[in-house]
């Protein structure tokens, strides 16, 4: 017979079997959600045409410059003028006491009377020793020393006419005229001050301010940087474009200027060379001695890619990079070379080309090799181009379509994305 199992033993298959009914009743752990792609706005880079320009201070001069003085020595009689007002060239600024040189005049006058006279008696004379001589009624020496007579008598009138002459000129110089047309600044004299010809302090100072020059400087450094840039073809010529000039309060001058001239020497002092620029001065709106800053074209850049400032990022050792969206809609970073500034805007050297979608807007929520969904961006209005000048000069807006400038980049751009 055989022996009773034990209780244990017939209670561990049951154990077994609710085990295997409870591990059969469990589902599987769900899988992790994949998040969606982050949402950026990106912008698609289309070659245009730039014009680069600098922004160069300067300093405006009369086109013309004329410092009265007196030719004639006198008492001034009479100030015919008001002070920085408005002269034609010829006239009267000042009257001289003019007495003495009048009397000079009518003595000069009544010399010449005299000479005249003596020739007209002289003349019929010689012609009857002519006459006598040629029927040897008189010597033919008498007949020369005849003729020799008349012809000192007619130099005599010459001479007498001369005399004259200078007189008038004297009592004319005693009157002082514009040499020319412009606006004449302050007095030295006042009526009664004793005057002498060709004296070194001026009466007076006439400048002509319509049209006015524009004195700038540009360093001789930038300018083979330029040469060899358009050696190298990657800069064409910019020929006879307009000059914009900016006011000492940041305003834009409303008559645009020509570049007329270019210094051929270069400063040893400071390592620059002169441009001139002329200016309409219409309303006497420019002075001589203000301050101005000039924005000059330097060259035109064909296919240039524009990149807005947000979208280059500079790493602490000074390189710049961009996010792109690459082909397969993931984040890749791009290292670029940018050298000049439009606007809001990079000019790019290196690293990008026509077609790219640099990232602009949501940097701070990717990471290199993630998938995105690129937004376009809103076309912006047309900014203003902007010529920052060297060194403490900061940039100031100029009116025409992007214009490049030639400073260095700015040290400061939109931090680098978080990692």
């Amino acid at each position: 017979m055989p022996s009773p199992r034990p209780p244990l033993c017939r209670a561990l298959p049951l154990v077994f079997a609710v085990a295997l009914l409870a591990a059969c009743g469990q589902s599987a752990p769900p899988a992790p959600m994949t998040p969606p792609p982050a949402e950026v706005t990106v912008v698609t880079l289309q070659p245009q045409t730039v014009t680069l320009t600098r922004e160069l201070p300067g300093r405006t001069s009369p086109f013309l410059v004329a410092e009265v003085r007196p030719q004639v020595g006198g008492i001034i009689k009479s100030r015919l003028f008001t002070e920085g007002s408005h002269v034609t060239a010829g006239q009267p600024l000042y009257q001289l006491d003019d007495a003495l040189p009048r009397a000079d005049q009518e003595t000069a006058k009544a010399a010449l009377v005299r000479a005249q006279a003596a020739l007209n008696a002289a003349r019929p004379k010689a012609a009857r020793w002519a006459e006598l001589a040629a029927t040897g009624n008189v010597s033919k020496q008498d007949n020369e020393n005849m003729i020799a007579a008349l012809r000192q008598a007619e130099a005599d009138v010459v001479a007498a006419q001369a005399v004259l002459d200078r007189g008038n000129v004297v009592l004319a110089h005693a009157r002082i005229t514009s040499p020319i047309t412009g606006r004449i600044g302050k007095s030295s004299v006042t009526q009664g001050a004793l005057v002498t010809a060709n004296q070194a302090d001026a009466l007076a100072t006439v400048q002509q301010l319509d049209p006015i020059y524009v004195d700038v400087t540009r360093s001789s450094a930038e300018l083979l940087e330029l040469r060899k840039q358009f050696a190298a073809g990657r800069l064409e010529q910019a020929r006879n474009l307009p000059v914009t000039i900016l006011l000492e309060d940041g305003s834009r001058y409303p008559h645009e200027g020509k570049l007329t001239f270019t210094d051929v020497t270069v400063d040893p002092g400071t390592g620059s060379f002169l441009l001139r620029v002329v200016v309409p001065n219409p309303d006497d709106l420019l002075l001589p001695g203000m301050y101005v800053r000039a924005v000059l074209s330097s060259g035109v850049r064909q296919d240039a890619l524009l990149v807005p400032q947000q979208g280059i990022a500079r790493d602490p050792k000074g390189n710049t990079t961009a996010m792109v969206v690459g082909e397969d809609g993931k984040v890749a970073v791009r290292p670029v070379k940018v050298s000049h500034t439009i606007g809001d805007k990079w000019l790019v050297d290196e690293g990008l080309r026509a077609g790219d979608q640099v990232i602009v807007e949501g940097l701070q929520k990717i990471r290199p090799g993630v998938p995105v969904k690129a937004t376009e961006a809103a076309p912006a209005k047309p900014a203003a181009a902007t010529a920052p000048a060297p060194a403490a000069t900061e940039a100031a807006p100029a009116k025409t379509t992007p214009a490049a400038t030639e400073a260095a980049p700015a040290k400061t751009t939109p931090a680098a994305p978080k990692q």
